[in-house]
């Protein structure tokens, strides 16, 4: 299911932003990678519901992962090692470590799926990606480990995509802006990847993926409605996080 164009992961919406500075190209880069690793995430938990994939363990790791396997799979080796790599950081919700970690959540420790996160994307191509798992800090013992991981992920998802090609037919997915008519780059974003996975996978069940204003940055996957809602305020949290994360 490779992606037959290749994708620069600055140019889409560092020309949406009018950024002419390289500081502003990678705080579009930034905000464009992690849109769509976001996006992945929550149509992992469609795809998850839709396709009634057993899950033993956290179904939010599961989903992870699957955002990684797409990031994997999708794209051309540049394009997939920068929306990685940049994507890897939006796990760190609290750079400054000021709030208390909530090891109630359904989610893990921010930290460690970042972690998990780097060493799955390394573990697919470790000749290739050596130098970024260097520069993410992931360690000598955890990369070890990393190629074995990533071939239990594709022995998994790979079942999935494998019965969704087998499809003769499938529903394609559809986007709505709703409230979120002013979403500007999301709903460009979204509109343009959601085109390109209608190519690349086939559903059993339309899928509706919603943009709209939700009072909060969230995402999130509406099994009752079977939607992905996709919250506008996402855009300003995330230029937000990496001018956090940015050391002048």
């Amino acid at each position: 299911m490779s992606r037959l164009f290749h994708l620069p992961a600055v140019l889409a919406l560092s020309v949406l932003l009018c950024a002419p500075a390289r500081a502003s190209e990678e705080k579009a880069a930034f905000i464009e990678a992690n849109i769509l690793s976001i996006f992945y995430h929550e149509l992992g938990h469609a795809v998850i519901d839709l396709m009634d994939v057993p899950i033993f363990g956290q179904e939010e790791d599961a989903a992870d992962v699957m955002a990684v396997l797409l990031i994997d799979w999708l794209y051309e080796e540049e394009t997939a090692q920068a929306i990685a790599y940049d994507s890897a950081f939006g796990y760190i919700n609290d750079p400054e470590q000021t709030e208390e970690v909530p090891y109630w959540d359904l989610h893990g420790p921010d930290e460690q799926r970042f972690y998990n996160h780097v060493c799955l994307f390394y573990g697919a191509n470790p000749e290739e990606r050596e130098e970024l798992a260097a520069d993410l800090g992931l360690p000598d013992e955890r990369a070890e480990t990393c190629p074995e991981e990533y071939d239990q992920a594709t022995a998994s998802w790979g079942m999935i995509f494998d019965e969704m090609d087998a499809a003769k037919t499938g529903v394609p997915m559809r986007l709505d802006t709703g409230s979120g008519a002013d979403g500007g780059m999301l709903t460009d974003l979204l509109t343009t990847e959601i085109a390109a996975l209608n190519g690349d996978m086939k559903l059993p069940q339309e899928l509706l993926v919603r943009v709209e204003s939700c009072g909060e940055a969230n995402a999130f996957y509406d099994p009752e409605e079977i939607s992905i809602i996709f919250c506008t305020e996402f855009i300003p949290h995330l230029q937000d996080l990496f001018d956090r994360q940015t050391v002048d």
